[in-house]
């Protein structure tokens, strides 16, 4: 038995843990964003003041997880909506809601998978266009709205924590892949979370984090949080997680998401799949953690998820002595999990083992729900 084995049997007293949470937020009409393709070298907070900077943040990865992007783009538009107004005042409410509706559809299509994004922006738009009131009230009508998502995702945040704990203990040894931490989500984060409130409660925990091509997310963000929170871990790389999860060294495989399709299917960073197959054949529990506003009840399935594909200029952990100079890449952002492989979903509601259509039901009209109305409103 190797000494990380014996984790499992340990109790540990407890540990002041100590999670990132969102080094950004909204202040006097700037939003602060931490740009995570500087780190873990450089812990650099961006003031973006037009909603352009925020959708090249979003688009470059400086700004990247399905909640964080939600809340991104939803302060985006806040930020669009008052340099309408800056650009004129006197306008009246027809041409701001026009201009504001032209602004939004370029803040949705930043990023094409999470459907976080896009979800946020559609339904604060649709708050601009219901709420009464001048442009300026819109303005404000806004702000409130993305607020009010920035509150939610955090005790979302810590409602996965509680939820997640409860059904990973006592496991102690965990695979994760790519960053669903703080980094990602306005609190404690999505898949971290749980681990955070074990080793927070007494419970010893330890991570094996996945590299994650071809962004390195587990080795600069995953790796990076871990250290600053004092979560034991090491990295591997991606094509080592199924020869570990053949020695018996792993409890729990635990992953977020970025689009959960109505029958339970996970889109989530590419790699994952191939993760959750390896933990089916060895028998080990495969986790998917994510608020609510990540579920997508207009999806069917996986099979109608848009995978985005990441350009081929994006060659960054490539060695470039390694391949020709016209080396073409295929760098798909995300995969698909089919639900069967997926052995409980963690959400702020609770556990849900062996997802489909019919056990989803009663979580996707709550979904649906946030998607209709800003969720301060619910």
């Amino acid at each position: 038995m190797t000494a990380d084995a014996h984790l499992a049997h340990w109790r540990v007293p407890p540990s002041p843990v100590t999670p990132l949470t969102w080094r950004g937020g909204w202040r006097d009409g700037v939003l602060d964003l931490l740009d995570q393709t500087r780190l873990p070298r450089h812990e650099l907070v961006v003031a973006h003041t037009d909603a352009e900077t925020v959708i090249a943040a979003i688009r470059g990865l400086a700004v990247r997880g399905a909640p964080i992007l939600g809340v991104a783009g939803a302060y985006a538009l806040v930020l669009a909506a008052r340099a309408i107004l800056q650009q004129d005042p006197t306008l009246d409410r027809p041409t701001f809601l026009t201009r504001l509706t032209a602004r939004a559809a370029a803040i949705a299509r930043a990023r094409p998978t999470a459907v976080n994004l896009p979800a946020a922006i559609s339904r604060h738009l649709a708050l601009a266009h219901q709420t009464p009131g001048s442009p300026e009230q819109l303005a404000d009508a806004l702000l409130a709205a993305a607020q009010g998502l920035d509150a939610y995702e955090r005790a979302a945040c810590a409602a996965i924590g509680r939820h997640g704990a409860e059904w990973l203990k006592p496991r102690a040894r965990f695979l994760t892949h790519c960053n669903a931490g703080a980094l990602v989500t306005t609190g404690i984060g999505t898949a971290l979370a749980p681990l955070y409130v074990l080793r927070a409660a007494g419970y010893a925990v330890h991570v094996h984090a996945c590299e994650t091509r071809p962004l390195l997310q587990g080795l600069r963000l995953t790796a990076y949080e871990l250290s600053k929170a004092g979560i034991p871990h090491r990295v591997l790389a991606d094509g080592a997680a199924a020869g570990l999860l053949r020695t018996g060294e792993i409890d729990a495989v635990i992953v977020g998401a970025d689009r959960i399709a109505a029958n339970g299917d996970v889109a989530n960073k590419v790699g994952t799949y191939a993760l959750a197959l390896a933990a089916f054949a060895h028998g080990v529990p495969f986790v998917v953690a994510a608020p609510l506003t990540t579920l997508d009840p207009e999806t069917p399935d996986g099979t109608m998820i848009a995978v985005e594909m990441r350009p081929d200029d994006q060659r960054a952990y490539l060695d470039p002595n390694a391949h020709p100079l016209e080396l073409r890449v295929h760098a798909p952002a995300f995969d698909v999990t089919p639900a069967k492989l997926v052995t409980c979903l963690v959400t702020e509601a609770g556990i849900l083992e062996t997802p489909d259509n019919e056990l989803l039901a009663p979580w996707l009209l709550r979904a649906a729900r946030l998607q209709q109305a800003p969720p301060a409103d619910r």
